[in-house]
């Protein structure tokens, strides 16, 4: 993740807001079928569900097809197809769906089977990620996450706090100030991701994938502002060492350790955090 990846999720944000209005989807409409459905709107579009999954193509098309970052970096382009898998479950997670309870059924319903975007996602993706086409990227990243909506729905509010705080100081005229409460905002969400059971294997990357793009945030801040480095230095993912197996804690006496650890260092940082911002 980097400032370039959080501008183009604004305008994801802008077009597909993230909450409900009267218990709909409140898509916005300005342009929307242009952008996003192609030439037969009524037709691609007809529903909430096609108009996400319309979103969710073009998102992959645009940050994959024209995001420099990413050239030649497998990683990076992995972490950004999940965050877009994130928010895809997010915006699933708003409202009940007929036969849709995870990202697995939406991925079989309307990506799959679904003849009018079949073809669009199995179009060849140029890269060096080893996936030919948008389909088996896709297919590859929900196996490997198909959790529960709601838990991954978790990760996209720290996400968004993330990407917000990338958005302030990228600005024209950026305050270098509004970045501590959001830290802060962010800590307090990860602090409820250690709370579920994270001896998933899939859960555990995205923690780490999290605690890693914190720390580039932190370099990128020092570019941008002076005194980032008085934000807390990373995001403690100590409860997500497990054995070489991945299945079990070393121990039990290494769970509770390592259990306390993460939570009593949030809760350090937290007031020296906050007598920073009050000064």
């Amino acid at each position: 993740m980097d400032g370039e990846m959080c501008q183009y999720f604004k305008i994801i944000w802008d077009d597909f807001p993230d909450t409900l209005s009267d218990g709909n989807y409140n898509f916005n409409a300005s342009g929307f079928c242009d952008t996003y459905c192609d030439e037969n709107c009524d037709d691609n579009c007809d529903t909430d569900l096609d108009k996400i999954n319309a979103g969710c193509l073009y998102f992959l098309k645009t940050f994959l097809g024209n995001y420099d970052s990413i050239n030649n970096d497998a990683t990076s382009y992995m972490n950004i197809a999940q965050y877009i898998i994130i928010w895809l479950s997010h915006m699933l997670s708003l409202k009940k769906n007929d036969n849709i309870s995870n990202l697995n059924d939406f991925y079989n319903t309307y990506i799959k089977d679904d003849e009018k975007y079949n073809e669009k996602y199995n179009e060849e993706i140029t890269d060096d990620s080893g996936d030919t086409t948008y389909k088996n990227l896709i297919n590859k990243i929900i196996s490997s996450m198909n959790m529960d909506m709601s838990i991954i729905s978790k990760f996209y509010n720290s996400l968004k706090i993330l990407c917000n705080m990338y958005n302030e100081i990228n600005s024209e005229t950026p305050n270098c100030r509004n970045y501590y409460g959001e830290a802060k905002n962010l800590f307090d969400e990860y602090k409820k991701l250690l709370n579920y059971d994270i001896r998933d294997s899939p859960y555990n990357k995205l923690l780490s994938t999290l605690s890693t793009d914190y720390d580039n945030f932190k370099s990128f801040c020092a570019k941008k502002c002076n005194g980032c480095n008085d934000i807390p230095t990373h995001l403690d993912i100590k409860t997500a060492q497990f054995s070489a197996h991945g299945s079990e804690l070393t121990s039990s006496n290494s769970s509770t350790v390592n259990k306390f650890i993460p939570v009593l260092s949030v809760f350090v940082a937290i007031p020296i955090f906050l007598g920073i911002a009050y000064k």
